[in-house]
């Protein structure tokens, strides 16, 4: 079965949902292992970050509910 960026988006949602915060490291590195490479990218910066499908899939799912700390590299529930 292949995954899509919207199973992908679900997860974070709920996963963040359940723990209150994530962090980005960790994020990328559940969706590589479990969701596959093709969901993850290295930025202009040289981080590890979601593919835009992914990004664009999570905003719409969580609808301002989940504020990213960009000191923190983490998301959060709000």
């Amino acid at each position: 079965m292949e995954v899509t960026a919207q199973q992908v988006a679900e997860w974070m949602v709920a996963e963040i949902k359940f723990k209150g915060i994530v962090y980005q490291s960790d994020v990328i590195a559940y969706v590589k292992a479990h969701f596959g490479e093709e969901f993850v990218f290295v930025n202009e910066n040289g981080n590890a970050s979601l593919s835009k499908e992914v990004k664009k899939a999570f905003r719409k799912l969580h609808g301002g509910k989940i504020a990213w700390d960009r000191d923190g590299f983490s998301w959060g529930w709000t």
